[in-house]
């Protein structure tokens, strides 16, 4: 089995220390709703995770909540709210997206806040071997001490140099230094320590957390590309120069990010979908498919064309699982052993979800095809469904919405009225219904060719207040009710 290591920059056979997998994924800072960017890194290492228990691993996993953060305390300050109100409304959200994505709950969930005496802990360790040092309340960690520092983002101390900017109030030794233990400030959260009241630097928490639930070493430690430089490197600094043992971790793995309109979907450029708002749209398994069609390694750009068509396919497998099975005319069985082997052989190279989810459509293609014949595939039904619950696949239909006539009819008069058209007879049974939505979405087309943008973000608008969600192709415009 082999993945690739950020470390090294190359595949390396897989070699857990123990027979259990010790792995630790960073968490959610919770001061908004989750978007489909945390739904990638996420959904990601919960494949990962089930698929190194499907091969027999034992496997302990850790994901943290960074539930104190200057993007906390901003944002709860904007609002007029308490902090812990604003992280704790939050990560009820985020733990809520996570069970509607059918991601598994980690073994082990701290939170920063708990942890403020394993974290102090190991600031003070520091400081006693020499790499921590105090300065007017809070405390840095001295970079150049670290000779290796900058093996995991392939930097050289002189580049990160040229883009540090030290921040107002800070007193380091170096530009370099980075903070472990911040000063208090009036209005944030603090917590009394030996240099006096304060909170921890975003990096200390994670080696707090991780070196108390894992140990010295772990086997996996995984996140997005973005956080490989500042807040990995300086987990693998903080955690070796505290514990003195290395490697800190074994195999670092990073998940590409996904893109909107050219740059990377976060919430501070606030150029985002979130989780809720996707699920409105599409099944968790759809959202599944989106994600794992392409290498975790690599880019993911949010098209709702390539997510609808996740949802076409996934409609198929459905179907494929949950089909009758037929009895056995011809005495011709699928040999499902191969396709295993192929799920597998995919996996087993850096995680490789997108030949394992073709390797599904083939193996439904092929009892498709069988089934067409007389053939009985049921052996072959149990294995789609079990390779596919490895990837997180539910293969459940879809809820959604009853159609409400009597606030579809409101709308419909609102935007024949507005665009000074006559207005239709209000729908009653379930053909009226369907006719007068397909009426309102080849309105809204014609106001897009004609360029009507207002009036027809106006038509989809008056729809969604319907339970209705519209989503536009290359070719054409579909609706489905709300979930």
């Amino acid at each position: 089995m082999k993945v690739f290591n950020t470390l090294s920059g190359k595949k390396e056979d897989f070699s857990p220390q123990g027979d259990e997998v010790k792995m630790y994924v960073c968490g959610v800072t919770p001061y908004a709703d989750a978007h489909l960017g945390h739904a990638m890194s996420y959904i990601i290492f919960d494949v990962i995770r089930r698929y190194l228990r499907y091969r027999g691993y034992k496997v302990k996993y850790v994901q943290n909540v960074t539930d104190i953060d200057d993007k906390i305390i901003d944002r709860a300050n904007k609002l007029g709210i308490p902090q812990r109100e604003l992280a704790e409304k939050f990560t009820r959200s985020y733990f809520e997206d996570m069970k509607a994505l059918n991601i598994a709950e980690p073994d082990v969930t701290p939170y920063a806040t708990d942890e403020i005496p394993k974290i102090i802990e190991i600031v003070r360790g520091l400081i006693d071997k020499g790499y921590g040092y105090e300065s007017q309340g809070s405390v840095y960690f001295r970079v150049r001490n670290v000779p290796d520092y900058g093996k995991l983002s392939h930097r050289n101390l002189d580049s990160m140099k040229a883009g540090i900017r030290v921040e107002s109030g800070e007193e380091k030794e170096d530009p370099l230094d980075f903070v472990l233990w911040k000063a208090s400030k009036p209005g944030e959260p603090s917590w009394d320590s030996p240099w006096g009241p304060g909170r921890p630097g975003w990096h200390i928490e994670c080696s707090a957390m991780s070196l108390k639930y894992l140990g010295n070493t772990l086997d996996i430690h995984g996140g997005g590309q973005d956080l490989v430089f500042p807040h990995h490197e300086n987990e693998i600094a903080q955690s070796e120069s505290f514990t003195g043992v290395k490697p800190f971790v074994r195999h670092w793995l990073h998940n590409g990010m996904v893109q909107m309109g050219g740059e990377k979907m976060s919430k501070s450029l606030g150029n985002l979908i979130t989780i809720k708002q996707a699920l409105e749209k599409y099944s968790a398994d759809a959202i599944r498919i989106f994600v794992l069609s392409s290498h975790y390694r690599s880019p993911l750009t949010y098209s709702e064309e390539i997510l609808e068509a996740a949802e076409k396919g996934t409609e198929r497998l459905r179907q494929t699982v949950n089909n009758p099975v037929s009895g056995n005319k011809t005495g011709k069985r699928i040999d499902t052993e191969q396709y295993r082997e192929r799920f597998s052989e995919a996996m087993d190279d850096d995680f490789n979800t997108a030949q394992a989810v073709a390797t599904l459509f083939d193996l439904v293609r092929e009892i498709n095809k069988y089934e067409s014949e007389g053939a009985s595939a049921g052996e072959a039904r149990e294995a789609l469904k079990e390779l596919g619950e490895v990837l997180g696949l539910t293969f459940q239909e879809r809820e959604e919405a009853p159609l409400d006539a009597e606030a579809l009819a409101q709308n419909s008069a609102i935007v024949y009225q507005t665009l000074g058209l006559p207005t239709t007879p209000v729908a009653t049974d379930a053909g009226d219904i369907i006719q007068s939505i397909q009426n309102l979405v080849d309105l809204r087309r014609k106001l897009r060719k004609d360029k009507k943008w207002a009036e027809a973000d106006m038509v989809r608008d008056k729809l969604a207040d319907s339970g209705i969600i519209l989503t536009d192709t290359s070719t054409d415009t579909v609706w489905r009710r709300k979930r």
